[in-house]
């Protein structure tokens, strides 16, 4: 990604990134801190599903299959990102090998599917 593509935020400890059902139009590169990517179950308790810390990209989910977000996202302390669009997303994953891009594609469908499976699970 060249800079001239890409945004940088500061996000504070406990301020929301995105929403779970969101629309996806950008993922995110951590500069510094920790997101935490949280999704809550049927009664509305959350679950922490895991962290990203620096050098961890998150959101790329949605631009890659063009649903909606499928858990929200948090700072879990002061958190630099790089803000990364749709379309600048969009124009390296082109350019990837058609196979490649339909790998990610079943990776992403298999998380989401693996994912709601366990939230039903851990009731």
């Amino acid at each position: 990604m060249t800079s001239k593509f890409v945004e940088r935020k500061v996000f504070y400890p406990g301020q929301k990134i995105f929403g779970e059902g969101e629309e996806g139009n950008r993922a995110f590169l951590v500069e510094k801190g920790i997101v935490e990517i949280i999704k809550r179950n049927e009664e509305g308790e959350e679950r922490v599903l895991g962290t990203i810390v620096q050098g961890g990209i998150f959101g790329e989910m949605a631009l890659i299959d063009n649903q909606p977000r499928m858990a929200s996202a948090r700072a879990a302390a002061e958190t630099s990102v790089s803000i990364i669009p749709r379309q600048a997303f969009e124009d390296k994953l082109k350019h990837a090998d058609p196979f490649l891009r339909a790998l990610l594609t079943i990776f992403v469908r298999n998380i989401r599917a693996l994912t709601t499976e366990k939230m039903k699970r851990d009731k």
